[in-house]
């Protein structure tokens, strides 16, 4: 089983930035798991975005919006999730899985890789919303705290710096 690093933070705080510079310093073949779906404008700026970001990063871009579990990766290899937050809205919305699906999807894709960094979304808050929008942060609380127990690193960004919560022993 692979290790699992978890970045978080709230929208343009850094963490896919943070991320990339995290994968920079790895060895073996990296993969980037690309989660958002492109419904909107903004959809398509954000995506464009971060390809000009990780152009010169050597990944293979894996574009999976759900079912990251079945992603062709290889054992030693280095794999960015881009993001959580994407992949549970595409399973609840989309395929209608469950928090727990999504769950295991992942679990699953750090047991076929050397490295997992994950990115997620923090700091949205259910109480601000109603119905299904209410339930899917809730799912994404529940998820991201499953994350932050399991992860073998946890790194908050907190204005635009990235402050470990839990940190491996041995260097990436």
């Amino acid at each position: 089983m692979g290790a699992l690093i978890l970045i978080s933070g709230p929208n343009g705080s850094g963490k896919s930035l943070f991320a990339e510079e995290l994968v920079r310093q790895t060895q073996g073949k990296r993969y980037y798991i690309a989660t958002m779906q492109p419904h909107t404008e903004e959809n398509l700026q954000r995506i464009e975005k971060h390809r000009r970001q990780r152009k010169d990063l050597g990944f293979t871009t894996l574009e999976i919006p759900v079912n990251v579990g079945d992603a062709p990766v290889e054992d030693d290899s280095v794999v960015l999730l881009e993001d959580v937050s994407n992949l549970l809205a595409n399973a609840l919305f989309e395929k209608g899985d469950t928090m727990e699906q999504a769950w295991q999807e992942i679990c699953t894709l750090v047991s076929h890789c050397k490295l997992l960094f994950a990115v997620t979304i923090a700091e949205l808050h259910a109480e601000s919303y109603e119905g299904e929008t209410a339930a899917y942060i809730r799912a994404l609380e529940e998820l991201n705290h499953r994350l932050e127990q399991s992860a073998d690193a946890f790194v908050e960004m907190k204005d635009g710096k990235p402050v470990w919560k839990k940190q491996m022993l041995q260097r990436l």
